[in-house]
């Protein structure tokens, strides 16, 4: 079955491009377009599309705003939010994943990379090297927690495996490095990040590096 996307940017010139892109794939389907983020809501609700292509900045409602309202607490539809950015970091990027993107893209990426990162956020993967969240997250450290506040409740429920784990994981180490620093199986780290995953309630290695740098857990410029 083909993946069913929906792109939603507020100009028109911009969606008709991804258009002629993702429908020269045999396995990918647009299913709608949606100028700002209120109708892109509407059009989720009515076509359950497998991905939103999401730009942020859009009048009436944001991309962000839309982000959290589709993928939010108590959405179980299947909807993938894959946020589209401009070639310099966008100040909302780290918003939008905390919201429950799967990742981001620049849009200007080639062809090839966006056609590629649907598949990966439709197969329920995070499109976002962890060592681009973590170069998010320390640019846009000033969002972020002092340190001051209590340690969450839900982090005391991780093993101290668990723990290392989670913070290399927000480090921006591959699951093959991992493994290496740890001495252990890559199968054994892809098993902690799954518990990490399921016991904090994240989605994907994306949230928990945000997670780990709200807990105060990991620093923003720690090594």
């Amino acid at each position: 079955m083909a993946i069913r996307v929906l792109l939603v940017d507020d100009q028109p010139l911009l969606r008709t491009g991804f258009r002629m892109i993702l429908e020269a794939e045999q396995d990918l389907a647009v299913v709608g377009e949606a100028g700002d983020g209120l109708q892109a809501l509407d059009q989720v609700r009515a076509l359950q599309p497998d991905v939103v292509l999401m730009d942020i900045r859009m009048p009436r409602m944001d991309g962000v705003e839309a982000t959290r309202q589709i993928t939010g607490p108590g959405r179980d539809g299947p909807a993938k939010v894959l946020v589209l950015t401009t070639f310099d970091l966008d100040e909302y990027v780290v918003e939008a994943l905390r919201a429950g993107a799967s990742g981001f893209l620049l849009k200007d990426a080639p062809a090839n990379e966006l056609v590629q990162a649907i598949r990966v956020v439709a197969n329920g993967e995070a499109m976002l090297a962890p060592s681009i969240t973590r170069r998010l997250l320390d640019k846009y450290a000033t969002h972020l927690p002092s340190g001051e506040e209590p340690v969450p409740d839900t982090l005391h429920t991780l093993t101290d495996r668990e723990v290392e784990v989670l913070k290399l994981v927000a480090r921006g180490l591959s699951n093959a490095e991992i493994a290496a620093d740890l001495f252990v199986s890559e199968t054994t780290v892809k098993t902690h990040v799954g518990h990490v995953l399921t016991k904090l309630g994240l989605r994907d290695r994306v949230q928990a590096a945000v997670y780990a740098y709200e807990s105060g857990l990991v620093r923003p410029g720690a090594q």
